[in-house]
């Protein structure tokens, strides 16, 4: 969706055009609501059961069948009643307008604004190759206390997130990709620059090279700078597999139906970035997307080759369907070259971090605790959850190989997603802070606010933790 049509969803405080009213009541306070009702609207509602069980959404009609209002139950007061409740509404009620109405305060953890940032992102629908699913979207009427500004903002980025990474590989090839971030430079009034093919050896970017080289679409290290240079160093790296067969170690047809989403990370770094931009935060921003497609050819990388890094370092290729690690030690050395305050890689990396915490909750992994703890209020906060695994050196020495520096994968079946952080760790050395987040950039199953596909995990708590910390 546009920005154009993100603002489409909502109507400003000081409309006059008529909405209907939503109210929130919990179960406690569930039998006093229904006393002010209409005789009409009790029956229906005791008809329907209607208890204020957290995620009910019921329709109150007048005497004459029209639509009155709407009520959504919050569940008791003392359970956590997450804001994610609000994004299941929109497409439970009839096309119209309404606005939010009622008493939200008697549950603190229920802000308005939240409430409106869950409308949004669950009236989401990716219908590109499928305009007649398109269903006229529920509109919004915002509170005078709703930051509409910062509401937009951040929906307009995730909405980024999520068409980069439902867009199928044959409209985001390498080639496309480079052309949509460069539209998005130049809407943010960020400079753009490329490392594309061959140049990359001369450069030297090698994994990058090596990785992508069997595509016929050259891979290539595109970077974004914004902001200030005098403000905090922040650099975001994100993995731009635009579509990852496995290489030589060719997945089977069942683990590739998903791997237009192996873009995930670098559609969340720059998720991240668009807020960050649209929040003029003030930070020297650099974004550093290394962009490939991990396809079979003559010439393509082979399990047993060592390659060189630009860190310096040989690395022996144990298994090419591990390619995203082997981008990203490049990308992440040149972000260690210069000095960063705080340093963020984001990756549809492993299997094993599904395996370990599911689909829904990420895994991350740093050294700072501080950081940690910062990262970890934020996605409670916003409720875009994260778990904090740590780089477990004892399993450093997995990664040793006989005839290199370091073999990119370890050769057991354990604790692969903590391997792939320390391989990564190995080309950090002078950021003053650094995380890894091993997400999965998909939603399997649809939960509030969170239809089915694309996701950029970890991007709105992010942007909380750095808009908390330098704003």
């Amino acid at each position: 969706m546009t920005d154009t049509q993100v603002k489409d969803l909502f109507l400003e405080a000081g409309s006059r055009k008529k909405t209907t009213p939503i109210y929130a009541v919990n179960k406690e306070d569930c039998s006093s609501f229904v006393k002010g009702l209409s005789a009409v609207q009790k029956k229906y509602l005791d008809v329907k059961s209607f208890k204020g069980t957290a995620g009910q959404v019921e329709l109150l009609f007048d005497e004459g069948g029209a639509v009155e209002a709407a009520v959504v139950g919050l569940g008791t007061k003392d359970e956590p009643m997450i804001y994610n409740l609000f994004g299941d509404v929109p497409f439970k009620l009839p096309e119209g307008a309404y606005h939010f109405d009622g008493d939200f305060s008697e549950r603190p953890e229920v802000e308005l604004f939240d409430a409106a940032l869950a409308w949004g992102l669950g009236t989401y629908r990716f219908n590109e190759y499928k305009p007649s699913a398109v269903k006229e979207a529920r509109v919004l009427k915002l509170s005078k206390a709703i930051n509409a500004d910062k509401l937009l903002n951040i929906l307009t980025s995730v909405y980024l997130g999520r068409d980069l990474i439902n867009t199928p590989a044959n409209d985001l090839g390498p080639d496309v990709y480079e052309e949509r971030i460069k539209l998005f430079a130049a809407q943010n009034k960020a400079k753009m620059s490329v490392v594309k093919g061959d140049a990359l050896l001369v450069k030297k970017f090698p994994l990058i090279h090596a990785v992508g080289r069997a595509s016929t679409q050259a891979p290539r290290l595109v970077e974004l700078n914004w902001g200030k240079k005098s403000d905090p160093k922040v650099t975001l790296v994100g993995k731009g597999i635009c579509f990852d067969t496995g290489g030589l170690n060719l997945k089977p047809g069942a683990s590739m139906n998903l791997m237009k989403k192996d873009m995930g990370g670098s559609a969340t770094a720059l998720t991240i970035a668009s807020m960050v931009m649209g929040a003029k935060l003030p930070l020297n921003l650099r974004v550093l997307l290394p962009i490939a497609e991990n396809n079979i050819s003559g010439n393509a990388f082979r399990p047993g080759d060592v390659l060189p890094s630009r860190k310096g370092l040989s690395v022996e290729i144990e298994n090419t369907d591990a390619e995203g690690r082997l981008v990203l030690a490049d990308a992440l050395a040149l972000a260690d070259e210069q000095e960063v305050d705080e340093l963020f890689c984001f990756a549809t990396l492993t299997g094993a971090a599904r395996v370990g915490m599911g689909p829904d909750l990420p895994p991350f992994y740093t050294d700072d605790d501080e950081m940690a703890e910062g990262l970890e209020s934020s996605s409670r906060t916003v409720f875009d959850y994260m778990w904090r695994l740590p780089f477990w050196q004892p399993y450093d020495k997995w990664l040793n190989s006989q005839i290199a520096d370091v073999n990119h994968i370890s050769a057991g079946p354990f604790a692969g997603s903590i391997t792939a952080g320390l391989f990564l760790r190995r080309f950090v050395e002078n950021a003053k802070r650094f995380v890894h987040f091993d997400i999965y950039g998909w939603t399997p199953k649809a939960l509030p606010g969170k239809p089915v596909g694309g996701e950029p995990q970890v991007a709105r708590a992010v942007f909380d933790y750095l808009e908390k910390k330098y704003k």
